[in-house]
């Protein structure tokens, strides 16, 4: 077996279930689940006439590489959502289609990382739990970033030292964040780009959260958006990750793309040829129709909209809790041990929510996600209404 399988953690929700396995709940409350971020709005429905119209290309094998219209589809999409030069992206050359992203990013690290040669991968802390298995399981040294309230919700891009920049092959980022719902900007993506140039590192950026947002005159800022403005048209060292899941409310579909680098890509294609994981057909013909549809979109923003008004009006005034730059995520304080209050939370109320301290690492010290709950807004207005009123009345009766 391979001896790095032990150096994994549990999942969150291994131990979030451990530590509601001790209570229960009141038989009398319903249960509201704001702890996994599954999208509850209902599918397009288009997209899924799509998905049984083209059934009848199961006789065929896809191409680990999707069809060229998928791909055109998604170039064209990053070009108009980023203002990408046109021509930039290439369809043939800087795109793949990816069965969801959750297996693309743990895909990638293994195949970027060079294990001979003290490899580290650094990763924002709190974080998705895939980027740290897919560095230890590619042999690599997981290096976590801090992301507090000093450092304005971003990583501790401050922290590294050149030593540890010199051995960095991969950095995971993820913006907007889970869980905090931090949007990079300009900026700081243009210092880390100028960083993975000077020390020849890739950066992969975790894009699945780009299409819910607040303003729809100022959509988050994506990777390779700052690197063409930078004029590296080439997008080196520079790739993201997007999918259908979160945009587009798909999380069964299990679509999504990587787009950037060329060079790195048919490195990634070469890998994902041997790791067998073709997308379906059926699925890339229901991807191009999602892709090719903003309307929809835009109907799930303003969804989310509606619950961050509402559940905020209900929190703030019990609760340390802001409205994210984006994302459907509350990252809450706790008034005692997010553990405990999630378990006793989920006792008296029926609610669950995630303890910050299990999405993060003790780093010098520091869990980052102690003393925070990650609520995701993903049930219905309703239901999202009836679980701020709950944990309100919890707050208060502390």
């Amino acid at each position: 077996m391979n001896p790095e399988l032990e150096h994994l953690h549990p999942y969150p929700f291994e131990k979030l279930n451990a530590i509601k396995a001790e209570v229960a709940p009141p038989a009398g409350l319903a249960h509201i689940a704001l702890s996994i971020g599954e999208p509850k709005h209902a599918a397009p429905h288009f997209v899924a006439e799509a998905l049984i119209s083209h059934l009848h290309g199961l006789s065929s094998y896809p191409l680990t590489k999707g069809s060229s219209e998928l791909r055109v589809s998604i170039s064209q999409w990053l070009g108009l959502r980023f203002a990408l030069p046109e021509g930039s992206i290439d369809a043939e050359r800087h795109v793949i289609p990816v069965n969801g992203t959750r297996e693309a990013l743990f895909a990638f690290a293994q195949a970027v990382v060079d294990r001979t040669s003290q490899p580290v991968v650094m990763m924002p802390n709190p974080f998705y739990q895939i980027y740290e298995g897919a560095a230890i399981l590619a042999g690599a040294e997981p290096l976590y970033l801090n992301t507090t309230d000093e450092t304005g919700m971003a990583p501790d891009f401050a922290a590294i030292s050149e030593a540890q920049w010199q051995r960095c092959q991969l950095l995971y980022i993820c913006s907007p964040g889970n869980p905090t719902g931090k949007v990079l900007g300009r900026n700081t993506l243009k210092m880390l780009i100028e960083k993975s140039l000077q020390y020849d590192f890739i950066i992969a950026s975790d894009e699945c959260y780009s299409e819910i947002y607040f303003d729809e005159a100022e959509p988050p800022v994506g990777l390779l958006q700052v690197a063409a403005e930078m004029g590296q048209q080439d997008y080196k060292n520079c790739v993201v990750f997007h999918s259908l899941s979160k945009r587009s409310n798909l999380p069964g579909l299990r679509s999504g793309f990587v787009a950037g680098d060329a060079g790195v890509l048919k490195k990634f294609l070469l890998y994902r040829t041997y790791h067998g994981c073709a997308m379906p057909p059926a699925v890339q013909s229901a991807s191009i129709t999602a892709w090719d549809d903003e309307a929809h979109v835009k109907k799930n923003r303003d969804l989310y909209r509606q619950k961050f008004e509402a559940v905020l009006a209900i929190l703030a005034p019990v609760m340390e809790v802001e409205k994210p730059d984006a994302g459907f995520y509350l990252w809450a304080k706790t008034p005692i041990d997010d553990a405990l209050f999630a378990q006793q939370l989920f006792a008296q109320k029926n609610v669950t929510v995630l303890p910050g301290q299990y999405l993060s690492r003790q780093v010098d010290g520091c869990n980052p996600g102690q003393g925070r709950v990650r609520m995701a807004l993903v049930a219905t207005l309703e239901e999202c209404v009836e679980a701020a009123e709950r944990i309100k009345d919890f707050v208060q009766n502390l």
